[in-house]
């Protein structure tokens, strides 16, 4: 239990990270933050340890008693969205491309993918957010080593470094609780955070 997860929204009440609920723990006991309930009220520590429990399995036990789960917690001084390294990974390339491949365009499951240097490694491709692609094992036998252009084939889309803000990367990530969705829901989000005009 103490592994599960907890979204942490900055003072603006939007996400910026996930923790595990030991952090989660430590941060409200320290005072760094407040637990967010499913009515958007906030509580300290102390408060928040005498909210009765009434589901045992979302709870955890103090020396004398038990205490409710946090799912979303609140940091107090916290104003900035951190700025997030987006990882030069397999899964973010899938996800990038939307697991498609992207010389044929069609969606496929992930083991039936695979990553292609588009200028080949023997031409002195290096792999990069520029030059690395989802292909199907079809696409990818018919490239074999040459470029595009060389093998008549033609990029759905020039390959980039993706830009999704952090906001956008957490909303990306399964939504393990309900408490979650209205932080996560860009359009609920848009409403109550848009700047209006006097």
């Amino acid at each position: 239990m103490l592994s599960s997860n907890v979204l942490v929204l900055n003072k603006s009440f939007l996400p910026v990270h996930i923790t595990s609920l030991k952090r989660a723990l430590i941060l409200l006991y320290q005072g760094v933050a407040k637990a967010v309930d499913e009515n958007y009220r906030t509580f300290a520590f102390d408060s928040w340890k005498d909210i009765s429990v009434l589901d045992k399995t979302q709870s955890v036990g103090l020396v004398n008693k038990f205490i409710r789960v946090p799912r979303v917690i609140l940091l107090i001084n916290y104003d900035k969205v951190p700025k997030r390294y987006i990882k030069f990974s397999r899964a973010n390339i899938f996800l990038r491309d939307k697991n498609k491949c992207q010389y044929c365009g069609k969606e496929f499951k992930k083991n039936d993918l695979n990553l292609d240097h588009v200028i080949p490694r023997a031409y002195g491709g290096i792999s990069s957010w520029e030059n690395i692609v989802c292909s199907c094992i079809k696409c990818n036998r018919i490239k074999g080593g040459r470029t595009p252009e060389e093998a008549g084939m033609k990029l759905m889309r020039k390959p980039k470094k993706p830009e999704w803000s952090p906001y956008y990367h957490i909303s990306l990530t399964n939504i393990l609780y309900k408490e979650w969705m209205p932080f996560l829901n860009l359009v609920d989000n848009t409403y109550w955070h848009i700047e209006l005009e006097e």
